[in-house]
């Protein structure tokens, strides 16, 4: 990959394997971490639609007794 100039910025183009790895369109957000001094890594940043599923998923996970204590999980 190759760093170029876009107006102020700097930008990187990902290569084909990336883009289909990740499933990758045009307009979809992704997050950059840096790994170490030399490698990074790229996550798809999930949909609001993904993330509902995914929450929708842990219905009647939790017991139904369950009840949240602010205090208790604020305690140090």
């Amino acid at each position: 990959m190759q760093v170029a100039k876009w107006g102020n910025s700097l930008a990187v183009r990902l290569p084909t394997s990336v883009v289909r790895q990740l499933d990758l369109k045009e307009g979809d957000d992704i997050t950059v971490n840096v790994a170490n001094n030399r490698t990074f890594e790229i996550m798809k940043t999930p949909t609001r639609a993904e993330l509902i599923n995914r929450l929708r998923a842990l219905r009647g996970t939790i017991p139904s007794d369950f009840r949240f204590d602010r205090s208790e999980a604020n305690e140090r």
